[in-house]
């Protein structure tokens, strides 16, 4: 098949194709030689409303520059076709790559997650709806590292939080309940789509994969529940965040505050040049309170700084300054853990001391404020015998606790977040008094142990994390 000759550029093979337009790998024939996805739309086959389309998409394009949507360079026109000259994204599109892998790691996933959220967020702060997210329109660059972009903004429209709409667009497995059911909709059906796309991910299939319109109609019809493959394990925060995007009313579904807040995606930790910075403050506050030997505040501090800088590690590109990023955060590491044994193992202690009052050498190990602390737990204990929901959680949180000392860090997160769930309640329903004082204490402190923990688990993942970019790097 020949291909086309366009001004300025040499066509070098055909890498995609749609209803109405074909998109050809080129490169610019000037010195740069700079490689390029064109568009090439035939005129004598776009409807009034395709022109009306290519012209927003145009639009949109040109204003739009962000690092996750895919860049257009250039447009023009002759009398048979428009060209969109666009960034080459040399990975191709996430639906190859779930295909090549079957289904992603569920790390893998909420680094995809995280950078389509972050392009979102950019979206709805100019008040644009994509319109038909699917994996053939999330493009990967591989080098100099894996990274996703947003593509293909042929249905994309200038759409407020508040605006409400009646047309049918995108592709149907991605499309949102109420859209396929011509109902009135807003913003949020995009939410549905990255729903969809993130099962895909994790399981390698859509939710209501169908082998017909009719059918995937019927069961969108029906609100059938939607269901994880029984083998599958994903954790707490990712099913979460999953099912809050697949909610049939629109009403019930995870709105865009919630979502760009939402634990699993951890945008506040994203790897910005801000976040640098903040971890870097946050270092050095830590070494001021190591230096001052106050244990706890340096070790929460070194584990609040780890969670912005171990992002920053995995998505870093130069190998000198990942290299010297790399023994930073090691040192840090180890800091942290060495601080964690100084001062969790002393609370691991001091739950007996107060109890064994005898044991003479066991409290004096305890500095004079673990002592007081050690005293609160144990009246708080006494007092929250009368409340059996209390207790348990309680215990759950002392699990916990045990956990962190001894390294298991999801065990020790998910027990912290299954005590605080149900502390959390509670305090805010106990009336003023010695009991509530006790427990708004506890309940800091866990909900600090909670976060540091998040920070020493991330670090399990830096290898892992390497590993899977390293391979995902060799598309074959």
């Amino acid at each position: 098949m020949s291909l086309p000759t366009v001004r300025d550029y040499c066509m070098l093979e055909k890498i995609g194709s749609g209803s109405y337009s074909t998109v050809y790998k080129a490169f610019k024939k000037d010195g740069s030689r700079e490689v390029v996805a064109i568009k090439c739309v035939d005129k004598g086959s776009l409807s009034k409303s395709a022109v009306n389309n290519l012209v927003t998409e145009i639009k949109l394009l040109n204003v739009l520059k962000h690092e996750h949507i895919v860049e257009m360079k250039d447009f023009f026109w002759d009398e048979g076709h428009i060209y969109i000259v666009m960034e080459y994204c040399d990975g191709g599109d996430l639906s190859s790559f779930i295909k090549k892998k079957h289904k992603l790691p569920e790390s893998t996933c909420r680094r995809f997650l995280q950078q389509l959220a972050l392009a979102l967020k950019y979206l709805r702060d100019h008040d644009v709806c994509h319109m038909d997210l699917k994996p053939q329109n999330l493009l990967l660059m591989r080098k100099p590292q894996l990274v996703l972009k947003v593509g293909d903004f042929g249905f994309a429209q200038y759409f407020s939080n508040s605006e409400h709409k009646f047309t049918i667009r995108g592709s149907p497995l991605y499309m949102a309940p109420e859209m396929l059911l011509k109902h009135k909709y807003d913003a949020r059906v995009d939410l549905w789509s990255v729903g969809v796309i993130m099962y895909e991910c994790l399981f390698g299939k859509a939710p209501y994969s169908s082998s017909s319109f009719q059918e995937l109609a019927e069961k969108i019809k029906d609100s059938r529940p939607i269901e994880m493959p029984k083998a599958a394990h994903v954790s707490a925060t990712c099913r979460d965040l999953l099912m809050a995007l697949l909610k049939h009313n629109p009403a019930d579904r995870i709105t865009y505050d919630e979502f760009f807040a939402h634990d699993f995606l951890d945008l506040e930790h994203a790897p910005t040049n801000e976040n640098y910075d903040k971890a870097a403050a946050l270092v050095h506050k830590a070494v001021e309170m190591d230096a001052e030997k106050n244990a706890k505040e340096a070790f929460y501090l070194y584990c609040e700084a780890l969670r912005y800088f171990i992002p920053i590690l995995t998505n870093e590109s130069d190998l000198k300054r990942k290299e010297a990023l790399r023994h930073r955060v090691n040192d840090y590491i180890r800091r942290a853990e060495i601080l964690k044994v100084a001062f969790i193992d002393g609370n691991n202690d001091k739950r007996l001391a107060p109890e064994n009052k005898g044991n003479t050498s066991s409290l004096q190990r305890i500095p004079s404020v673990e002592k007081s602390s050690a005293f609160n737990y144990n009246e708080l204990r006494t007092l929250s015998k009368s409340t059996t929901n209390m207790v348990d959680a309680l215990e759950i949180g002392e699990a916990a606790q045990q956990y962190l000392a001894q390294g298991s860090y999801a065990l020790a997160l998910e027990k912290f977040q299954s005590c605080l769930s149900v502390l959390v309640p509670l305090l805010g329903k106990e009336p003023a008094g010695r009991r509530r004082e006790l427990l708004y204490k506890q309940v800091q402190i866990w909900m600090k142990e909670a976060e540091s923990t998040k920070g020493l688990l991330a670090t399990k993942d830096i290898d892992s994390m390497q590993r899977t970019s390293d391979e995902q790097c060799i598309l074959q």
